[in-house]
């Protein structure tokens, strides 16, 4: 079991964003850990000028719904490794869609910008706890078997 650093990202009075460091294609990133998202999620535009090509992005022909939108283009990303501190997994598919709407927020109230959020693919399949008092985020090494 991985304990990982949790960042409590107070949004002036509007709320609290988890933030966890994370690292994709030997990048650091920031990324908010969402327990109602079903999926991990990364930014397209973050990726694209992270310099990943977008020959790498597979076209889904899905139109996700969900961050305030029911017509967004979806594509997924086959990541070879994705590491959250000392915890990682390897061959992961995350989805790919334009958060730009979170980083446009986070630059009006000058944060740093995130490559995405993290899921419940994740959290669920390995085990996470989020122990909020101590600004931590537990994650098991092996996947569970879901039910």
């Amino acid at each position: 079991m991985q304990i990982i650093p949790l960042i409590a990202l107070n949004l002036e009075g509007d709320g609290i964003h988890i933030i966890i460091e994370v690292e994709i294609f030997d990048k650091p990133f920031k990324m908010v850990v969402d327990t109602g998202a079903s999926k991990t999620v990364l930014d397209k535009t973050t990726l694209l000028n992270a310099g990943i090509e977008e020959s790498k992005f597979q076209n889904t022909n899905i139109l996700s719904t969900g961050l305030g939108t029911n017509n967004m283009q979806s594509f997924t990303l086959d990541l070879p490794l994705f590491r959250i501190h000392d915890w990682s997994t390897k061959n992961f598919q995350v989805a790919v869609l334009d958060l730009s709407s979170i980083n446009y927020a986070y630059e009006q109230m000058n944060f740093a910008p995130v490559i995405g959020v993290l899921g419940g693919d994740i959290l669920l399949k390995y085990g996470a706890v989020i122990d909020y008092k101590r600004h931590t985020l537990r994650l098991q090494s092996r996947s569970t078997r879901l039910k």
